[in-house]
This record gives structure tokens, C-alpha cells and sequence, in this order.
């Protein structure tokens, strides 16, 4: 038992695990009687509860898991292969299975790997064609028969290479190795404070917080109503992580550079207010509510005295039901104003945090032209400090380029594509895969510096005057003088 726990993390019920064939990926909780498809397979991870990270299972009969048997090959004689392919013609007459046998093979329940051996040894072909031939016949055959299943433990690589494949629209085509660029040029370690600007699902996000590992803050700024995790929530961290990550609107950065934040007036005891105001309306409600009680049972009495006690349940029934959906109105506007009180509370922390503007790195990977928002967000950077641009398109970081030149304060200013291409790597056929990724984005990295304010300033008036018409500039002139 003590060897089985030092191989790895166990699946627990609750968790967010990845499930793997092949090179698909799909992230799913890990719940109870609750059925998942993929890859045209259905089954429950129930069985799987219990097992190391990185267990193999096969889905038998019921949508149940049982982890896959490895069986060794021990054969010791040579396969039976040919020299070449060119005498094979595919007429669809070598198999000599039908689709009816093999949809019989499959209810009686027999394995996959049974159903893969029985298309080989009828196969008329099969003998005939080369050992790599072969090895590709089986490999397609096992793909589709063989209901296989690995369940791995989420991380960066993981999750980046799933949402990459599966939807590159959601994290701007941002490729996997591009993202690892961005956290080494970044210098993400623990107890860094950083400040991450993305739309990326919270892909970013996750990865700079499983590179921390739980040690220091980090910033999220965000656009629209409020921050988006959907791929954050899918690494599992503890709660210990999130702890320390706080956010701030991206609408709030100007107010809070030129001084005028300020949020809404927080009450001094929100509790205590609101349950003193929702007292004080649950007694005038009260007495409406009992005032047409007494009106109804006076008009039942009068029009009918036969059903009186029929009529009594009922308006108890009633008057229940009206107590029962106004303590749940009360507690609904207590919760209500409560995390109203803490999001505010939790703006103001934040605010802090940036004003103090000693932040250790700066990364940004959005959908919105960078060049404002680096700008900004600089400001809150301390000095000899990382940053990082990420960009679907190399014209806008060129622009960033450009912009940041004139201004100053940063140096070692680098814009960058990576190139990418996987290989495959077997005995006597090691080549290049013949398909590759066309581009993973564009990198725009460089490093803080004190800013001059008097030099950025004069470069200020100068671009000014460029962009300003002639007689403009003669007035302006006149007005210096």
C-alpha cells in the first residue's frame, strides 16, 4: 500500500481530472453516477475513484472502468511480413468479417483487443504487406475497437494542449510553447506579485498561479462585469491558492492613475442595517398581510359558514406558504448586499496593492489592441522588472514596439515568433510529422527601467507637435512664449 501511494496523487470524488486517448483531451469532474461521453465512448467514473493519476482503463459493458491488463508480448518468433505494398490492391474484399459479425463479437462481449486479433487472422492481406504496414493496420484498428481511456492529472501542459486543439479561438490560438516562453521571460516563481491581463479562459491565469504554486499575489485585471476561469477552475487548486488572487477592472485603471478612485460609501455595519431594515419592512408587511387575512375570513363567514373549517386549513396553508417566501426574499437581499459588501471591500484591497506600484512582472495576452493597455498597466510595475506581450498578430506588438521606444523606461525590448514542428520518433522511421501548426503568436517581451520624467515628458510635447496641423503649432508657440 505504502509503494502504491508513492507512485502519485489518487482520483478523488470532487476533483478535475483529464481524460486521454491518444492525443485527444477532454476535461471533466470527477462525480459520482454521472455519465460522460467521449471520443463516441459513454461510461461512469465511479470505478475509476480510488486509482493513481495516469491509470489506463477500459470501458467495458454498462459504461463501467476496469484498469486495463498490460499484456507482454513474449512471442518469439518473427512476424510473418512482406517486402513491399505494391501487390496489394484495396477492393474491399480482404477482410472476410462482415459488419453484422463483428456487431455480434461486440454483444457477446468480447474485448477490443479479441475483436483486433480476429480482423488480423482474417485478413488475406494482412501477411502480405510490410512490418510498418502492419504496425499501422493494428494501431487503426485498435483506435476504433479498443475503448481505452487514461485518466492524468490536470497541469499546464495538459490543459494548453487540449484547449489549443480543441478550441484555439477561446485562448487566442495561444500554443503551448509560446505560453511556456511567456512564463519563463515573465521569471513567474513564488512569491512574485504579478499582474496578469487576459482572455484567454483563464489558461494564463492558471498556469502563472501553478508556476507560484500557492506563494505570493497576483493581480487579474479584467474587462466587461467581471472576470472569466473556466480553464482555471479545470486545474484544481486548493482553496489556498486563490487566497491570494485578487482582481480589479481594466475601467477602473485610469481613475486610479490620476487619483479619482473612489468606490461606492460602505456601510459601517452591513448586517446589522440591513437586518434592522428588513425587520422594520417584515412588521409593515406583516400587518398588510394579516389586515387581508381578517378581511377574507370575515367575507368566507359570511357567504359561507358550511365549509368554514375546509376554508381555515387552507388560509393557514396560505399564510405558511407567504411566511416561508418572504424569509427566503429577506435572506436572498441579506446574501445579496453581503457580497456586494465584500466585492467592494475586496476592490479597495486591490486598489492598494496597485497604488503601491511595486509589482514584480507584468503579463498581458489579450483580444484587445496592447498598446494602451501596456501603457497603463506599466505604471504599477516596479523598475528592473519583466514583461511580457502576447499577441495573435505581429502588426499591433510592432506598434507597442514603436510606442514604447519613444517613451523610455524599459529596455531590452525583443518581439518574437517561435517556431514549432513535432517529429515522430520510431525505430527506422524518425521524420518530421507532415502536418504542423502555421503559428503560435508573437512575443513582445523587454525589461523596466526608471523612467525620465523629464525626458519622457519633452518626447511627449514633440510627438504632439508632430501630430498637431501648423497653425496649431504657431499658437501654441505664442502661448509658450
Amino acid at each position: 500500500m505504502e509503494d502504491g501511494q508513492s507512485l502519485g496523487p489518487r482520483i478523488c470524488e470532487g476533483d478535475c481530472a483529464v481524460l486521454k486517448r491518444d492525443d485527444v483531451f477532454k476535461a471533466v469532474p470527477v462525480l459520482r453516477r454521472r455519465k460522460i461521453i467521449f471520443e463516441k465512448q459513454w461510461f461512469y467514473l465511479d470505478n475509476a475513484i480510488g486509482h493513481i493519476y495516469g491509470t489506463t482503463f477500459e470501458v467495458t459493458s454498462g459504461g463501467n472502468l476496469q484498469p486495463k491488463k498490460e499484456v507482454e508480448e513474449t512471442t518469439t518468433e518473427t512476424k510473418e511480413a512482406g517486402t513491399d505494398n505494391r501487390n496489394i490492391v484495396d477492393d474491399g474484399k480482404s477482410q472476410k468479417l462482415t459488419h453484422d459479425d463483428i456487431k455480434a463479437l461486440k454483444d457477446k462481449g468480447i474485448k477490443g483487443q479479441e475483436i483486433v486479433q480476429q480482423l488480423i487472422e482474417n485478413s488475406t492481406t494482412f501477411r502480405d504487406k510490410t512490418e510498418f504496414a502492419q504496425d499501422k493496420y493494428i494501431k487503426k484498428k485498435k483506435k476504433k475497437y479498443e475503448a481505452v481511456i487514461t485518466i492524468v492529472k490536470p497541469s499546464t501542459r495538459i490543459l494548453s494542449t487540449m484547449y489549443y486543439a480543441r478550441e484555439p479561438g477561446k485562448i487566442n490560438h495561444l500554443r503551448y510553447d509560446t505560453l511556456a516562453q511567456m512564463l519563463t521571460l515573465g521569471n513567474i516563481r513564488a512569491g512574485n506579485k504579478m499582474i496578469v491581463m487576459e482572455t484567454c479562459a483563464g489558461l494564463v491565469l492558471g498556469a502563472v498561479m501553478e508556476r507560484m504554486g500557492g506563494y505570493g499575489s497576483i493581480i487579474q485585471m479584467y474587462p466587461g462585469g467581471g472576470p472569466v476561469r473556466a480553464a482555471t477552475s479545470c486545474f484544481g487548486f486548493p482553496k489556498l491558492f486563490f487566497d491570494n488572487l485578487h482582481e480589479f477592472p481594466l475601467s477602473k485603471v485610469d481613475s486610479l492613475l490620476s487619483g479619482t478612485f473612489s468606490t461606492e460609501t460602505l456601510p459601517s455595519e452591513p448586517e446589522d442595517n440591513a437586518l434592522v431594515e428588513e425587520e422594520s419592512n417584515g412588521l409593515t408587511d406583516e400587518k398588510q398581510t394579516s389586515l387581508q387575512e381578517t378581511e377574507e375570513e370575515s367575507t368566507t363567514e359570511a357567504a359561507m359558514e358550511i365549509n368554514q373549517t375546509e376554508e381555515q386549513e387552507t388560509m393557514d396553508v396560505n399564510a405558511e406558504d407567504v411566511e416561508f417566501k418572504e424569509n427566503k426574499e429577506k435572506e436572498n437581499v441579506r446574501e445579496k448586499q453581503r457580497k456586494q459588501w465584500e466585492r467592494r471591500k475586496k476592490l479597495i484591497e486591490t486598489a492598494a496593492l496597485l497604488r503601491e506600484k511595486n509589482a514584480d512582472g507584468l503579463i498581458v495576452a489579450s483580444k484587445f489592441h496592447p498598446t494602451p493597455l501596456l501603457l497603463s498597466l506599466l505604471e504599477f510595475v516596479a523598475a528592473s522588472r519583466p514583461f511580457v506581450v502576447y499577441c495573435q498578430y505581429k502588426e499591433p506588438l510592432l506598434e507597442c514596439y514603436t510606442k514604447l521606444r519613444e517613451r523610455g523606461g524599459v529596455i531590452n525590448l525583443k518581439l518574437s515568433e517561435t517556431w514549432l514542428r513535432n517529429y515522430q520518433v520510431l525505430p527506422d522511421r524518425s521524420h518530421p510529422k507532415l502536418t504542423m501548426s502555421g503559428g503560435g503568436g508573437y512575443l513582445l517581451s523587454g525589461i523596466t527601467v526608471v523612467l525620465d520624467k523629464g525626458k519622457s515628458d519633452s518626447s511627449n510635447a514633440e510627438a504632439l507637435k508632430m501630430e498637431e496641423p501648423s497653425s496649431k503649432r504657431c499658437k501654441v508657440q505664442d502661448l509658450h512664449c
